[in-house]
């Protein structure tokens, strides 16, 4: 797969029937990443498949984030993006795990994700001695990502 994060992020924008925040589309770029990295590969050593490599999530106090996709809408703080770009093109595979992501996540608030994000095992694990207020840039493993959700679809 040959697709970054900010093609990610443009299409979750590009859907427009649903507010986005910065915060909001930091998760579901995150599940997006984390629902292709388990349904596309066969097991955590090998890795192959995954949505981009441009980004790393870093476990942040309020869940993870890719810095560079921060960087881009820090402006817009806790306010909606009203950026509607063209959407990307997606393999047929990618386009169905993104439209899963959406149905599952995006009626879910920021701080709602936020939250579920919190009381997952990658997030909890990158922050392991870290206060809740206490800033982290630990990176979220992409094997701890890949076997928690494999559990879960067990």
């Amino acid at each position: 797969m040959s697709y970054t994060f900010k093609d990610v992020a443009k299409w979750f924008l590009a859907k427009g029937n649903k507010d986005i925040s910065p915060k909001k589309l930091q998760k579901l770029v995150y599940y997006a990443y984390a629902w292709t990295l388990t349904l596309l590969n066969d097991s955590s050593d090998d890795l192959e498949n995954k949505l981009f490599e441009d980004g790393k999530f870093e476990a942040w106090i309020h869940g993870p984030v890719i810095r560079k996709l921060y960087v881009m809408y820090a402006d817009y703080g806790f306010e909606d993006i009203p950026e509607k770009p063209e959407k990307p093109k997606f393999s047929k595979d990618v386009e169905d795990v993104l439209n899963q992501v959406w149905e599952v996540y995006g009626d879910y608030s920021a701080d709602q994700l936020e939250s579920i994000t919190h009381q997952e095992e990658p997030w909890q694990k990158a922050r392991k001695g870290f206060s809740p207020l206490q800033n982290c840039d630990n990176i979220i493993s992409d094997k701890d990502i890949f076997n928690y959700y494999i559990q879960r679809l067990g």
